[in-house]
């Protein structure tokens, strides 16, 4: 069983892909075999090691993956959602989360912590994530969005921080109310928008005049 007739190597590496996130999930980091893979894509050892030097390469490219199919769709639902109506898009949707990337995070963080093969680009993955979100803080507050005070840094780690938490209390172990979960991040992206001037503090025209 080695590459598939008529399959481009583009379709083959994604098929891997999607492989790997479904045995992962199912199977765990440790308990998943870089056979157990290819035989769900239908493909050789071989082939997979063409594509993918390890398999926490894999698991890492699998999270990655499907982490940018999520962020297209968003865009392509409205390419000209502003910053911060991206930020709560995706905030509404993280506690009900039940998607693939929920079990490669999972099981990428705890392989992580034991095996230097995953730490290394786990590592890398979440300093792409940091700065892909530290950008978008950085647009919103070029564009008055977002009080330019704040340390694009910290708040994507804020972001980060839940994003991750997500994944590791899934709806079935703690559900929240979806209205009441709206209402809390909405009040939390007003806390970071510019602060409104308070006219106490604003100059008249006539007292510039006249000083």
């Amino acid at each position: 069983m080695g590459r598939i007739a008529g399959v481009t190597a583009a379709e083959t590496r994604e098929r891997l892909l999607q492989a790997a996130a479904e045995v992962f999930a199912e199977r765990g980091y440790d308990g998943t075999r870089v056979a157990d893979i290819a035989a769900a894509a239908g493909v050789s050892n071989g082939a997979l090691y063409a594509h993918f030097g390890s398999k926490a390469e894999l698991l890492v490219a699998a999270l990655r993956a499907h982490g940018r199919q999520l962020l297209a769709s968003l865009f392509a639902a409205d390419p000209d959602r502003s910053v911060t109506d991206l930020l709560l898009a995706i905030g509404r949707w993280l506690p009900r989360r039940r998607d693939a990337p929920r079990h490669l995070i999972v099981e990428a963080l705890v392989a992580a912590r034991r095996d230097a093969d995953v730490a290394r680009p786990m590592r890398d993955y979440v300093g792409e994530r940091t700065d892909w979100i530290a950008e978008l803080v950085r647009v919103a507050q070029s564009d008055g969005e977002l009080d330019p005070a704040l340390s694009p840094e910290a708040l994507a780690h804020f972001c980060l921080l839940l994003s991750m938490g997500s994944a590791l209390i899934p709806p079935d172990l703690h559900a929240v109310d979806d209205a009441e979960w709206s209402a809390l991040l909405t009040r939390v992206v007003g806390a970071l928008i510019p602060p409104t001037p308070s006219p106490h503090t604003e100059r008249s025209p006539r007292s510039e005049s006249t000083s």
